[in-house]
């Protein structure tokens, strides 16, 4: 053999095996760079309804939707309404799962809080069982996890914090947190000093109704902030032992979200912490390695599947909106018979 083709074979072998070696670090660090995250649907709210009087059954704002896409990730629709095995199955194949604000009942038979109940069971399931598996709650999405946690008890206590912007009251060890341990310090500077998160909520989350339920100790309370009447609620959460996140605010609205009159802030140091939010949980999604069987799966499951209608200038709340039809199957199955009992946020 010669001197040339065994230098040349040496050298192939120290390229692959350092193509290996980068490749193992790669997947133990990120170990995907295409997450795919769920977005839960909820009830179709009361002024869609009004404007397409009995047409659709559930919606997603598509603010969401972006939201998760400006983090660096594709979104899959998560269905209301079907059997747990629909849950078990898709999120097997996803990232991480997004539950998002919005207005609805939680006691609705088959609805946003039934399936959110199912989607919280599994993912603590999966992270016990090894399977690093995000999931972060934005406002009602919040709320929800809370509430979940408190066995789909009530807990919340009613507070008026409509249209409102703030900046975060921390906590003294919230630079201790997995969410803002590694934030840069310019955004921390961002959130502590100007109005940049914007709050829709009726009610409230409070230090009281986290001790008295027991929540606290589950939930680590990151920051505060007051309310138009000074009540204190809880604005930002993550749980103690898995990768759950909540924000009573809307980093989504800041970036999305255009209506005006809605006291939602747009400069510049207001997008740069909302992203913020954004990334953070993408980032966290790429820890977990799970996939769809093939490309067409895939591919048949996204959001780009579905057409997203400009609501904003019908008076909705929402710029834009994906609206899911009542007539329509989306492969829903059957739903269960399960009641969740609480009130309307």
């Amino acid at each position: 053999m010669s001197r040339l083709r065994l230098c040349t074979i040496f050298l192939l072998s120290i390229v692959s095996n350092y193509i290996g070696i980068v490749s193992s670090v790669s997947r133990f660090d990120d170990k995907t760079d295409t997450p795919i995250i769920g977005v839960l649907a909820q009830e179709i709210s009361w002024r869609l309804d009004q404007i397409w009087p009995g047409v659709y059954e559930s919606y997603i704002a598509a603010s969401y939707i972006k939201f998760v896409e400006g983090g660096g990730a594709r979104t899959v629709p998560i269905w209301i309404g079907k059997p747990r095995s629909y849950y078990e199955t898709v999120l097997k194949k996803l990232n991480g799962v997004l539950l998002p604000g919005g207005g609805t009942w939680f006691n609705q038979s088959h609805g946003y809080a039934v399936a959110g109940s199912h989607i919280y069971d599994i993912a603590q399931e999966m992270n016990d069982n090894g399977i690093y598996f995000p999931l972060f709650g934005t406002c009602l999405g919040f709320e929800l996890l809370l509430y979940v946690s408190n066995e789909n008890q009530e807990y919340r206590t009613y507070c008026s914090s409509q249209k409102q912007s703030l900046p975060l009251d921390f906590n003294k060890d919230f630079q201790n947190s997995r969410l803002f341990g590694t934030a840069p310090e310019s955004i921390i500077d961002i959130l502590k000093n100007e109005a940049v998160t914007p709050n829709f909520h009726s009610y409230c989350v409070t230090k009281e109704n986290m001790t008295q339920f027991g929540l606290d100790k589950k939930w680590d309370t990151l920051s505060t902030n007051r309310d138009f009447k000074g009540l204190e609620f809880i604005s930002t959460i993550e749980h103690k032992r898995y990768p759950f996140y909540g924000v009573q605010f809307h980093p989504e609205k800041v970036l999305y979200e255009w209506i005006r009159n809605r006291n939602i802030s747009h400069t510049e140091g207001a997008v740069a912490s909302a992203q913020y939010f954004a990334q953070f949980f993408v980032n966290e999604c790429r820890k977990n390695d799970n996939r769809f069987d093939s490309i067409d799966e895939e591919n048949q499951m996204l959001i780009y599947n579905f057409p997203c209608t400009f609501t904003g200038r019908l008076n909705s709340t929402f710029e834009q909106s994906y609206l899911f039809e009542r007539d329509i199957d989306y492969g829903r199955g059957n739903g269960e018979n399960e009641d969740i009992t609480v009130v309307l946020v």
